[in-house]
């Protein structure tokens, strides 16, 4: 992490300092979009979103990618153990684990509340069994934890002009669609590890089962069934963004265009997939490369001129810690 960061968010511990980095390289080696965003904020709230995604990606990858021959129940073990651990540093203000010390030290420092963290875990462990989801409130109730949180830990980093619960509905809605799109984008690869993340009462709407999208993906086409249930699906997303977007005006104007960018360029994944008539198993839908470069210059321009103007000012109310 260059030291100019840790330096603006006035980390001087070594040891806090190695885990900040520890998560930065987490974020930038899987988190390309959002890292790219994360650019776009100011040098001191860059440690604190870094920690945050950086450790959703090692909890993530303990279920998606298990050591050779690991078992669930010892994944969900791991689990357990970094949720504990985690707790037990929120509640007594510092964590001594390699990873762990800068995810603590960022809730410790924006007062985030630990249950949000057992939200993230609890949905974590339910990807070690569960396959599909009934109804759209159950795949909610994963997406809560793994997703909704994602936007309630970073808006105190972000800040707000509004009190941050009235800016919260909307940071959730954000994550909600950010993951929705993932889950249309990815149902080929989600089938792979044997997950369906759409609700199985709506697909069957349309005549459309575990087995008709195990054939779709067999062969690479999508049946005019599928199609017409991932359009419904697209169109219920689309209506999760324009709820998202209210929010992005509630926050602190510097934290402004990194929200927008992110915002744009997942947007414009789910434009990919209506332009390709929603080809989803026969290629993954794709930002270009200068599409993702005209939005970043442009953001960056707002960034810049935010700052400029001392836009960034500590929000007027703060998370609360249990």
């Amino acid at each position: 992490m260059p030291r100019a960061e840790l330096d603006a968010a006035h980390i001087t511990d070594p040891a806090l300092r190695r885990s900040y980095e520890l998560c930065r390289g987490l974020h930038a080696r899987h988190g390309r979009t959002y890292f790219l965003a994360t650019r776009l904020l100011t040098a001191a709230q860059r440690p604190s979103v870094h920690a945050l995604y950086g450790f959703a990606r090692w909890a993530d990858d303990i279920v998606d990618e298990p050591r050779e021959h690991e078992r669930p129940e010892r994944c969900a073990e791991r689990l357990s153990g970094l949720g504990a651990a985690l707790i037990s540093g929120i509640r007594s203000g510092s964590c001594s684990d390699p990873l762990l010390a800068a995810v603590v030290d960022t809730a410790v420092r924006h007062e985030l509340s630990s249950d949000l963290f057992e939200d993230f875990l609890r949905s974590m462990r339910m990807d070690l069994s569960v396959r599909d989801y009934p109804n759209r409130a159950a795949l909610g109730r994963y997406m809560r934890g793994s997703a909704e949180v994602i936007g309630l830990q970073v808006l105190p980093v972000l800040g707000a002009v509004v009190p941050l619960d009235e800016a919260a509905p909307h940071a959730a809605a954000l994550g909600r669609a950010f993951q929705l799109t993932n889950f249309l984008r990815d149902v080929a690869e989600d089938l792979e590890r044997g997950r369906v993340y759409l609700p199985a009462d709506e697909l069957a709407a349309h005549g459309v089962d575990r087995d008709l999208l195990l054939w779709c993906h067999r062969h690479r086409r999508t049946d005019p069934r599928v199609r017409a249930a991932l359009v419904e699906q697209h169109a219920l997303t689309r209506e999760i963004y324009r709820f998202a977007r209210v929010g992005i005006r509630m926050l602190d104007p510097v934290s402004r265009p990194c929200v927008e960018t992110a915002y744009a360029l997942y947007s414009r994944i789910l434009e990919r997939i209506e332009a390709d008539d929603f080809a989803v198993f026969a290629r993954r839908a794709v930002v270009g490369k200068a599409y993702r470069a005209r939005i970043a210059g442009a953001a960056l321009l707002r960034a810049v001129r935010a700052r400029e103007r001392g836009a960034h000012r500590p929000a007027p109310t703060r998370g609360a810690r249990s």
